[in-house]
Protein backbone atom coordinates (compact mmCIF):
# COMPACT_ATOMS: atom_id res chain seq x y z
CA UNK A 1 0.00 0.00 0.00
CA UNK A 2 2.93 2.26 0.76
CA UNK A 3 4.21 1.82 -3.16
CA UNK A 4 0.64 1.76 -4.67
CA UNK A 5 -0.43 5.28 -3.17
CA UNK A 6 2.55 7.22 -4.50
CA UNK A 7 1.96 5.49 -7.53
CA UNK A 8 -1.36 6.49 -7.45
CA UNK A 9 -1.55 9.74 -6.90
CA UNK A 10 1.74 10.63 -9.39
CA UNK A 11 -0.64 8.89 -12.29
CA UNK A 12 -3.18 10.94 -10.90
CA UNK A 13 -1.42 14.31 -11.38
CA UNK A 14 -0.44 13.04 -14.94
CA UNK A 15 -3.72 12.81 -16.02
CA UNK A 16 -4.56 16.29 -14.61
CA UNK A 17 -1.69 17.89 -16.29
CA UNK A 18 -2.08 16.37 -19.78
CA UNK A 19 -5.44 17.56 -19.57
CA UNK A 20 -4.51 20.83 -18.66
CA UNK A 21 -1.45 20.82 -21.65
CA UNK A 22 -4.30 19.98 -24.11
CA UNK A 23 -6.94 22.14 -23.21
CA UNK A 24 -3.93 25.08 -22.96
CA UNK A 25 -2.69 24.07 -26.46
CA UNK A 26 -6.12 24.32 -27.90
CA UNK A 27 -7.60 27.29 -26.02
CA UNK A 28 -4.06 29.36 -26.91
CA UNK A 29 -3.22 27.89 -30.22
CA UNK A 30 -1.83 30.98 -32.91
CA UNK A 31 -4.09 30.23 -35.74
CA UNK A 32 -1.94 29.94 -39.09
CA UNK A 33 -3.15 31.22 -42.43
CA UNK A 34 -3.30 27.84 -44.43
CA UNK A 35 -1.79 30.19 -47.52
CA UNK A 36 1.42 30.58 -45.56
CA UNK A 37 2.45 27.43 -45.71
CA UNK A 38 1.46 27.05 -49.58
CA UNK A 39 3.56 29.86 -49.98
CA UNK A 40 6.43 28.93 -48.07
CA UNK A 41 6.15 25.55 -50.01
CA UNK A 42 6.41 27.36 -53.68
CA UNK A 43 9.47 28.87 -52.58
CA UNK A 44 12.88 27.75 -53.30
CA UNK A 45 13.60 27.05 -49.94
CA UNK A 46 17.15 27.70 -49.31
CA UNK A 47 16.79 30.05 -46.71
CA UNK A 48 18.94 31.99 -48.29
CA UNK A 49 17.82 35.72 -47.57
CA UNK A 50 18.12 37.58 -50.81
CA UNK A 51 14.81 38.07 -50.98
CA UNK A 52 15.55 40.35 -47.77
CA UNK A 53 13.64 38.73 -44.91
CA UNK A 54 14.24 36.09 -42.27
CA UNK A 55 14.41 32.56 -44.63
CA UNK A 56 11.37 31.46 -46.60
CA UNK A 57 9.02 31.54 -43.60
CA UNK A 58 9.67 35.03 -43.25
CA UNK A 59 9.07 35.66 -47.12
CA UNK A 60 6.09 33.66 -47.02
CA UNK A 61 4.58 35.62 -43.89
CA UNK A 62 5.07 39.20 -45.33
CA UNK A 63 3.57 38.11 -49.16
CA UNK A 64 0.19 36.92 -47.50
CA UNK A 65 0.12 39.64 -44.95
CA UNK A 66 0.89 41.93 -48.16
CA UNK A 67 3.37 43.51 -47.05
CA UNK A 68 6.03 42.40 -50.21
CA UNK A 69 5.73 41.50 -53.92
CA UNK A 70 5.50 37.43 -55.08
CA UNK A 71 8.88 37.96 -57.12
CA UNK A 72 12.03 38.56 -54.65
CA UNK A 73 12.44 34.50 -54.62
CA UNK A 74 15.33 34.94 -57.28
CA UNK A 75 16.40 30.96 -56.60
CA UNK A 76 12.45 30.13 -57.06
CA UNK A 77 12.42 32.29 -60.23
CA UNK A 78 9.72 31.92 -62.72
CA UNK A 79 7.99 28.93 -61.07
CA UNK A 80 7.79 30.32 -57.77
CA UNK A 81 6.40 33.50 -59.11
CA UNK A 82 3.58 31.44 -60.74
CA UNK A 83 2.87 28.77 -58.06
CA UNK A 84 2.40 31.50 -55.26
CA UNK A 85 0.49 34.07 -58.34
CA UNK A 86 -2.31 31.43 -58.01
CA UNK A 87 -2.69 30.74 -54.13
CA UNK A 88 -2.77 34.73 -54.11
CA UNK A 89 -5.06 35.11 -56.75
CA UNK A 90 -2.94 37.63 -58.09
CA UNK A 91 -1.27 38.16 -61.79
CA UNK A 92 2.22 36.92 -61.91
CA UNK A 93 3.43 39.61 -63.58
CA UNK A 94 6.95 40.12 -65.08
CA UNK A 95 10.05 38.43 -63.29
CA UNK A 96 13.46 39.91 -64.13
CA UNK A 97 16.11 36.62 -64.20
CA UNK A 98 19.37 37.71 -63.08
CA UNK A 99 22.45 36.11 -62.30
CA UNK A 100 25.50 37.18 -60.16
CA UNK A 101 28.88 38.45 -61.45
CA UNK A 102 32.27 40.13 -60.06
CA UNK A 103 33.26 43.61 -59.99
CA UNK A 104 36.70 43.26 -60.12
CA UNK A 105 39.11 42.10 -62.81
CA UNK A 106 42.00 42.96 -60.70
CA UNK A 107 43.86 39.13 -60.18
CA UNK A 108 47.20 38.65 -58.57
CA UNK A 109 48.99 39.58 -61.84
CA UNK A 110 47.13 42.23 -61.77
CA UNK A 111 47.26 44.13 -58.47
CA UNK A 112 49.86 45.00 -55.55
CA UNK A 113 49.21 43.42 -52.17
CA UNK A 114 50.75 45.15 -48.86
CA UNK A 115 51.96 42.04 -46.75
CA UNK A 116 52.31 38.48 -47.33
CA UNK A 117 48.71 37.29 -46.07
CA UNK A 118 49.66 33.44 -44.42
CA UNK A 119 46.15 32.89 -42.13
CA UNK A 120 43.00 31.55 -42.94
CA UNK A 121 41.76 30.80 -46.49
CA UNK A 122 38.47 32.89 -46.26
CA UNK A 123 38.12 36.42 -46.78
CA UNK A 124 36.22 37.48 -44.62
CA UNK A 125 39.14 36.68 -41.66
CA UNK A 126 41.81 38.37 -44.47
CA UNK A 127 39.80 41.43 -44.42
CA UNK A 128 39.86 41.85 -40.53
CA UNK A 129 43.52 41.61 -40.88
CA UNK A 130 44.29 45.13 -41.26
CA UNK A 131 41.56 45.61 -43.70
CA UNK A 132 43.30 42.84 -46.15
CA UNK A 133 45.93 42.32 -47.51
CA UNK A 134 45.57 44.11 -51.34
CA UNK A 135 46.42 47.55 -51.76
CA UNK A 136 43.24 47.92 -53.49
CA UNK A 137 40.66 48.38 -50.79
CA UNK A 138 38.17 47.30 -53.04
CA UNK A 139 39.46 44.45 -54.89
CA UNK A 140 39.14 40.77 -54.63
CA UNK A 141 40.97 38.97 -51.70
CA UNK A 142 40.79 35.49 -53.91
CA UNK A 143 40.34 33.76 -50.91
CA UNK A 144 37.37 31.91 -52.70
CA UNK A 145 34.93 32.70 -49.70
CA UNK A 146 32.15 33.12 -52.22
CA UNK A 147 33.24 29.67 -53.85
CA UNK A 148 32.92 27.60 -50.50
CA UNK A 149 29.31 29.73 -49.97
CA UNK A 150 27.88 29.23 -53.19
CA UNK A 151 24.95 26.37 -52.53
CA UNK A 152 25.09 25.14 -56.07
CA UNK A 153 29.17 25.07 -57.34
CA UNK A 154 28.58 27.61 -59.47
CA UNK A 155 31.65 29.67 -58.85
CA UNK A 156 34.95 28.82 -58.84
CA UNK A 157 38.71 30.52 -58.83
CA UNK A 158 40.82 30.60 -61.78
CA UNK A 159 44.51 31.12 -62.24
CA UNK A 160 44.31 34.90 -61.45
CA UNK A 161 42.47 34.35 -58.09
CA UNK A 162 39.32 35.44 -59.20
CA UNK A 163 35.76 34.30 -58.60
CA UNK A 164 34.48 32.97 -61.94
CA UNK A 165 30.46 32.20 -62.31
CA UNK A 166 29.18 29.25 -64.29
CA UNK A 167 25.77 30.53 -65.06
CA UNK A 168 24.33 27.10 -66.48
CA UNK A 169 24.45 26.67 -62.46
CA UNK A 170 23.73 30.35 -61.06
CA UNK A 171 20.49 30.81 -59.65
CA UNK A 172 21.09 34.48 -58.52
CA UNK A 173 20.28 33.24 -54.63
CA UNK A 174 22.21 35.93 -53.67
CA UNK A 175 24.65 34.20 -50.77
CA UNK A 176 27.90 35.04 -52.61
CA UNK A 177 26.78 38.77 -52.75
CA UNK A 178 26.32 38.51 -48.75
CA UNK A 179 29.62 36.43 -48.39
CA UNK A 180 31.78 38.85 -49.61
CA UNK A 181 33.27 41.38 -47.25
CA UNK A 182 34.34 43.87 -50.27
CA UNK A 183 31.17 43.86 -52.57
CA UNK A 184 32.24 42.41 -55.66
CA UNK A 185 29.87 39.62 -55.91
CA UNK A 186 26.77 41.66 -57.50
CA UNK A 187 23.69 40.41 -59.34
CA UNK A 188 22.56 42.16 -62.63
CA UNK A 189 19.83 40.62 -65.04
CA UNK A 190 20.36 38.14 -67.35
CA UNK A 191 20.22 40.43 -70.09
CA UNK A 192 22.47 42.41 -69.74
CA UNK A 193 25.45 42.14 -71.83
CA UNK A 194 27.40 44.88 -70.09
CA UNK A 195 28.62 45.21 -66.72
CA UNK A 196 31.77 47.59 -64.89
CA UNK A 197 34.52 44.81 -63.46
CA UNK A 198 35.44 47.42 -61.20
CA UNK A 199 34.41 48.55 -57.16
CA UNK A 200 37.14 50.72 -56.33
CA UNK A 201 35.92 53.85 -55.10
CA UNK A 202 39.61 55.87 -55.41
CA UNK A 203 40.91 58.68 -57.59
CA UNK A 204 42.56 57.87 -60.45
CA UNK A 205 46.18 58.46 -59.69
CA UNK A 206 45.97 56.28 -56.58
CA UNK A 207 44.66 53.74 -58.72
CA UNK A 208 46.67 53.37 -61.17
CA UNK A 209 49.90 52.73 -58.63
CA UNK A 210 48.08 50.00 -57.49
CA UNK A 211 45.92 48.40 -59.98
CA UNK A 212 46.28 47.57 -63.84
CA UNK A 213 42.72 47.63 -64.77
CA UNK A 214 41.21 49.60 -61.98
CA UNK A 215 38.86 52.55 -63.19
CA UNK A 216 40.40 56.23 -62.98
CA UNK A 217 37.20 57.89 -62.81
CA UNK A 218 38.09 59.42 -66.38
CA UNK A 219 34.23 59.75 -67.54
CA UNK A 220 34.86 58.88 -70.92
CA UNK A 221 32.16 55.94 -70.96
CA UNK A 222 29.79 58.59 -69.48
CA UNK A 223 30.33 60.84 -72.58
CA UNK A 224 30.94 58.32 -75.31
CA UNK A 225 28.46 55.70 -74.72
CA UNK A 226 25.43 55.54 -77.39
CA UNK A 227 22.95 56.91 -74.39
CA UNK A 228 25.85 59.45 -72.70
CA UNK A 229 24.50 60.10 -69.38
CA UNK A 230 21.20 58.28 -69.62
CA UNK A 231 22.99 55.14 -70.11
CA UNK A 232 25.97 55.65 -67.82
CA UNK A 233 26.35 58.27 -65.22
CA UNK A 234 28.98 58.78 -62.59
CA UNK A 235 27.97 57.85 -58.78
CA UNK A 236 30.85 59.38 -56.82
CA UNK A 237 34.00 57.48 -58.23
CA UNK A 238 32.03 55.18 -60.68
CA UNK A 239 30.30 55.15 -63.49
CA UNK A 240 26.75 53.52 -62.78
CA UNK A 241 25.34 51.74 -66.14
CA UNK A 242 21.68 51.95 -66.22
CA UNK A 243 20.63 48.81 -67.18
CA UNK A 244 17.15 49.17 -68.04
CA UNK A 245 18.34 51.71 -70.92
CA UNK A 246 22.02 50.58 -71.87
CA UNK A 247 21.88 46.62 -72.07
CA UNK A 248 24.83 46.18 -74.57
CA UNK A 249 27.73 47.88 -75.97
CA UNK A 250 30.37 45.98 -77.28
CA UNK A 251 32.92 48.92 -77.69
CA UNK A 252 32.89 49.82 -74.46
CA UNK A 253 36.53 48.51 -73.59
CA UNK A 254 38.16 50.39 -77.27
CA UNK A 255 36.67 53.72 -75.27
CA UNK A 256 37.48 53.04 -71.51
CA UNK A 257 41.65 53.24 -71.79
CA UNK A 258 41.92 50.47 -68.41
CA UNK A 259 39.35 48.09 -70.28
CA UNK A 260 37.32 48.27 -67.23
CA UNK A 261 34.21 46.64 -68.99
CA UNK A 262 33.50 42.90 -68.72
CA UNK A 263 31.28 42.12 -71.75
CA UNK A 264 29.13 38.56 -71.71
CA UNK A 265 26.38 37.28 -74.03
CA UNK A 266 22.79 37.53 -72.82
CA UNK A 267 21.42 33.97 -71.27
CA UNK A 268 17.96 34.71 -70.54
CA UNK A 269 16.13 32.12 -69.34
CA UNK A 270 12.55 31.66 -67.36
CA UNK A 271 12.27 28.17 -67.27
Amino acid sequence: MEIILPVLVLGGLGFIFAVGLSYASKKFAIQVDPKIESVEKSLAGLNCGVCGFPGCRGYAEAIVAGKTTINKCSPGGAKSVKAIAQIMGIEAGDLIPKVAVAMCQGGKAETQVLFIYRGIEDCRAAQMLGGGFKACAYGCLGLGSCVKACPFGAITMNEDKLPVVDESKCTACGVCVITCPRGIMTLIPQSQEIYLGCNNKNAGPGTRRICEVGCISCKLCTRRNPLGEEGIKMDGKLPMINYEKLTSWNEANEICPRKCYSIRKSTISLT
